[in-house]
């Protein structure tokens, strides 16, 4: 557990962050006993919830995981929803932006459409339109709105929770979209002062990614069987944290997790 004076939560108020969750509903289910019982352990306060975005692709579950989720109503605390940039795509897709169909199935929207029962290989060899609306009639429309409600950003005394990151310089209000979802560098080598210091997903680490202006929770859970959450209360913070088995070759998953994805 750290503590740190400049880093402290809003006074009887407590917040988890949990990180990319990626079709893993089993890991889901498991950091969301783990955060049930931890905050259950500690004295009463204010509780929020905070998902960093990338619900969908990659793992083998992601119509679980976004059911799950749609219907997480604990009564001990609010959930909080990011857009991560595997939400924004699959939204563009389904809008209509049928072109960047193959890249979807390509960074992880295959499992995707394998979870809501279609055939990514038939989807592929259809004419964009077909495969439009396969996608249309397997998908739940509640699910669709489910995804379309989320946030870009979450604050909580002086943390900021985005998906990917900050553009640094920019002034916290004036940050786009874009950036808030998908940002790599020049965010990840910028060790300034961002006026908060940012929780965020979207780039996996071996282990999380703490430093003084910002913190990387997304371990890789999708391959590597590792969630990872945050807790913050006050001046103190604390992970959890599945206890996932490597996969064969996950040594390499961070060397070859693409730009796009």
């Amino acid at each position: 557990m750290l503590r740190s004076a400049r880093s402290m939560g809003p006074k009887g108020h407590r917040a988890y962050a949990v990180g990319d969750i990626h079709g893993r509903l089993d890991l889901l289910d498991e950091i969301l006993e783990m955060i049930a019982d931890d905050s259950e352990a500690r004295k009463a306060a204010r509780t929020t919830v905070v998902f960093l975005g990338d619900l969908i692709d990659r793992g083998p579950h992601s119509a679980g995981v976004v059911e799950r989720l749609r219907t997480y109503k604990p009564d001990f605390a609010k959930p909080i929803f990011l857009m991560g940039n595997h939400e924004e795509v699959l939204l563009r897709i389904m809008s209509g932006e049928t072109d960047i169909l193959p890249d979807w199935l390509s960074f992880g929207g295959a499992e995707c459409a394998r979870s809501y029962g279609l055939d990514p290989v038939d989807l592929e060899c259809r004419e964009p339109p077909a495969a439009l609306r396969l996608l249309r009639r397997a998908i739940p429309k509640d699910h669709l709105r489910f995804l379309a409600s989320f946030e870009d950003t979450a604050t909580f005394g002086k943390y900021l929770f985005v998906h990917a990151g900050i553009r640094p310089g920019a002034p916290l209000a004036e940050q786009t979209a874009p950036d808030l979802r998908w940002i790599r560098d020049p965010f990840l080598a910028d060790e300034s002062d961002h006026g908060r210091i940012v929780v965020h997903g979207h780039t996996i680490s071996e282990q999380v990614d703490e430093r003084p202006n910002r913190i990387g929770l997304d371990t890789g859970a999708y391959w590597t069987g590792v969630l990872t959450a945050i807790g913050l209360e006050d001046d103190e913070r604390w992970f959890l944290q599945t206890a996932g088995m490597r996969q064969a070759g996950s040594t390499d998953l961070v060397a070859n997790y693409s730009m796009a994805s």
